[in-house]
């Protein structure tokens, strides 16, 4: 059996479910892809696809069939890689997503300097905290501050950075309410609140010499948008907890400062993910190799802070 061609495809069609949605990963016109699926079947003498004017799914034999092209596809991708990777210097497109406050903030400006090091690179970033589906995307790589259990299972993800974060405020605000030295001091304080979907912001939970303690919190004022809340706290009216690759610099100069100092909040990390059947290529394995050597295990936001 020689048509490559038909298997790259079918296998394209079976992980989308779709003739119209293969055809636009594929770069081909739908009436192409049908003509192969057409073809291939026609030289096994077997009915690979079930297909109804409103679903399309794999017939037993196809669903066989399927699991031998997905290994041929995989195979044939990292052979071009083994070719790409011999001598040659990273080149091309990088489809990254970033989170909306670490890519604003961190990524994007490190950007000019990686491609002034790699000019035959270029990059295509999106920003958004929505979850992303690398494959059905096309993404090379998603950067994200997260817990490692939240980036699912079926990932590779590479540590960036730590993600401490602190909860802070004004000097002028602790002037007037005092700097809260243990977690249920926080109960006699306006906290200002960061919500989205999953984390409604009522509980901040820390470690400190006894443990784990999480503390209910309230305030006047809930955003979910961590930069427009760190905008926020240095206006004064209350505390945060807040991620230092936003506040690093407010405390470094003495804008913003830290409660609880024999506290630490549970930490996340900011993760480079790519996906675990994809060699990485000369272009994505540079990128992410300096992001890791720009921000390190002691990035510059948390350098010379109290």
């Amino acid at each position: 059996m020689k048509d490559l061609t038909g298997m790259l495809i079918f296998a394209s069609v079976a992980e989308a479910k779709s003739f119209s949605l293969a055809a636009r990963r594929l770069n081909l016109s739908k009436s192409i892809v049908s003509k192969h699926i057409a073809k291939l079947e026609k030289s096994l003498s077997a009915r690979l696809l079930n297909r109804t004017t409103r679903s399309l799914s794999l017939t037993e034999i196809g669903a066989a069939f399927y699991e031998h092209c997905a290994r041929v596809v995989e195979e044939a991708g990292k052979a071009e890689l083994v070719v790409e990777n011999f001598g040659s210097a990273p080149r091309g497109v990088i489809k990254v997503n970033a989170s909306v406050e670490f890519g604003t903030v961190h990524v994007a400006p490190a950007l000019p300097v990686f491609l002034a090091r790699y000019p035959e690179v270029s990059i295509d970033m999106t920003l958004s905290d929505r979850f992303v589906d690398l494959a059905d995307e096309g993404y090379d790589v998603a950067i994200r501050t997260a817990w490692h259990d939240e980036l699912g299972p079926n990932v590779v993800a590479r540590e960036l950075a730590p993600s401490h974060r602190k909860a802070c405020a004004t000097p002028d605000y602790f002037e007037r309410h005092g700097i809260p030295q243990v977690p249920n001091d926080l109960l006699q304080h306006n906290c200002l609140l960061y919500t989205s979907s999953s984390d409604k912001g009522e509980w901040w939970r820390f470690l400190g010499p006894g443990g784990e303690i999480s503390v209910p919190v309230s305030g006047n004022l809930r955003m979910n948008d961590n930069e427009a809340l760190w905008r926020a706290v240095l206006g004064g009216v209350g505390v945060a907890l807040l991620p230092t690759f936003l506040i690093g610099e407010d405390l470094q100069r003495g804008a913003l400062k830290v409660a609880l100092a024999n506290y630490t909040a549970l930490e996340r990390s900011v993760y480079a993910v790519y996906l675990p059947n994809r060699q990485l290529s000369p272009k994505v394995r540079a990128l992410i190799d300096f992001l890791v050597a720009r921000f390190g295990p002691v990035p510059y936001w948390d350098r010379s802070q109290p």
